[in-house]
């Protein structure tokens, strides 16, 4: 309160240091994040990263039905569709636990979580409520045609764990 209002002239709201904080660094660990937990999924049912390489052709071709991955499986076009919808959702996911994260970095730049607290409530519905819409997203019946979100394993949740 004591501080005096900003110079709408001078002092901008948006300038380069939100920019490139915002885009460079927390964007680039969100899409870091999601990108990893993407390739997790794949590799986990047979497709390894480096054999990903050159595979869209084949991977969206619907009369192709024996494609098959680094293991020697063979899937179908639907079973392949699955897993990659599977990862469309676990990218989203991976988006919301990487956001956690950035929200209690942002508001504790020079206090520590035990300092500053957590006392906004608003605050704390937002993130449950935000956790809550992307699980009900990802395991509600009907999502997979209405969004083309399949549900995920549980374990996938924590592929963003190291990006937080």
């Amino acid at each position: 309160m004591k501080r005096q209002p900003r110079n709408p002239k001078t002092d901008k709201l948006v300038n380069e240091r939100l920019i490139s904080m915002a885009y460079g660094q927390i964007g680039m660990m969100q899409a870091t994040a999601g990108f990893f937990t993407y390739f997790v999924i794949l590799a986990e049912n047979g497709f390894l990263p480096l054999n990903l390489v050159g595979l869209r052709v084949s991977w969206d071709d619907k009369y192709l039905n024996d494609l098959e991955d680094s293991y020697g499986q063979e899937w179908t076009y639907e079973c392949r569709k699955i897993i990659e919808f599977t990862c469309h959702a676990a990218f989203f996911t991976s988006i919301v636990i990487v956001q956690w994260a950035d929200l209690i970095i942002c508001k504790t730049r020079r206090n520590s979580i035990l300092q500053q607290g957590m006392s906004n409530r608003i605050l704390i519905f937002g993130l449950f409520e935000e956790t809550s819409l992307a699980a009900f997203l990802s395991y509600c019946p009907g999502m997979d045609v209405a969004l083309r979100m399949y549900p995920m394993k549980p374990m996938w949740w924590f592929c963003a764990f190291p990006y937080s």
